[in-house]
């Protein structure tokens, strides 16, 4: 059998096993200073690193430092760097979090998905299909001092100080098929304000079209004056996210347009002036806009 394995390589080990039999075939002593923490060492190191805080401890999780201190309590004296380098072998990190009840495994989730991604593929006939919901507490900061543009070799530079004004809120909705959307601001983020916006729609859509409206399940979409109002119009259906996965609904991806263009580097001198650029924003968005070519787990759109 072919192992790759150069004649000098060969040539060492058979001498090796004929000065001193199978015992010649272990590993020599390697070298360097030798392992200062051993396996049992180790072992509490990760047992303390995977091990949940005291719940009235007020801080939440470990640091390195924190778990080498503790770990000296305990009679492993191990530096901070050290520990790090251990239990970064082990593929350990204490400086990482990440979600994973995001998605949840129950038919309902499936069912609730199914629904929604059907309307995003095949729209009923003769109907609208509108993805809607709030945009709440914008804030309409006014920077202390402006912007200093970028050049050739620099980044724009802005200054961290700046005036808070307020927040402002937004309800919009946005139609799938033709990727328009309209929008209003709200005072609140309540039953009342909500329903007053399902009238504006109302009114604006033609009288022989069907509305397919998806929705969260924010208080304001499943309390009682909604449903009510959703008994009283029966040409609309509801179709609700699955709890905690409001992504699925395509009014989310605008949003995070608006933030990214009107309002993460914006400079606002009062809520009303928020509002303004906001809806010049949208309206001028409406003109050239087109439908998201949505996704649903990174994979090109399919019933889930």
């Amino acid at each position: 059998m072919t192992i790759g394995m150069h004649e000098s390589n060969v040539a060492k080990w058979r001498n090796r096993f004929r000065d001193k039999g199978l015992d010649g075939l272990e590993d020599s002593p390697r070298p360097g200073r030798r392992r200062v923490f051993g396996h049992d060492e180790r072992m509490a190191m990760a047992a303390a690193a995977t091990s949940e805080r005291d719940s009235d401890d007020p801080v939440a999780t470990w640091t390195y430092f924190d778990l080498a201190q503790k770990l000296w309590d305990d009679g492993i004296k191990v530096s901070v760097s050290q520990l790090w380098r251990i239990l970064a072998a082990m593929d350990i990190r204490l400086d990482r979090v990440r979600g994973w009840l995001n998605r949840r495994d129950d038919p309902s989730f499936w069912e609730r998905v199914r629904d929604v991604c059907g309307l995003y593929l095949n729209p009923p006939e003769r109907a609208l299909v509108l993805s809607v919901d709030e945009k709440t507490s914008i804030q309409a900061k006014e920077r202390k001092h402006p912007d200093q543009g970028l050049a050739s070799g620099r980044a724009r530079r802005r200054e961290f100080e700046y005036i808070r004004h307020g927040t402002a809120s937004l309800v919009a909705a946005l139609d799938v098929h033709r990727g328009k959307v309209v929008a209003a601001p709200i005072e609140r983020n309540n039953s009342e304000n909500f329903c007053a916006f399902l009238d504006t729609l109302e009114a604006g859509v033609d009288a022989d079209l069907k509305i397919h409206v998806i929705l969260d399940n924010g208080s304001s979409h499943v309390s009682k004056e909604t449903k009510a109002w959703f008994a009283a119009h029966p040409r609309w259906t509801v179709h609700y996210t699955p709890p905690h996965a409001s992504w699925v609904n395509q009014i989310e991806l605008f949003f995070s347009i608006l933030q990214r263009k009107v309002v993460r580097n914006g400079n606002f001198t009062s809520p009303e002036d928020l509002i303004a650029k906001l809806l010049a924003f949208i309206s001028d968005y409406d003109q050239k806009a087109k439908p998201f070519a949505w996704t649903y787990a990174a994979d090109p759109l399919k019933v889930a």
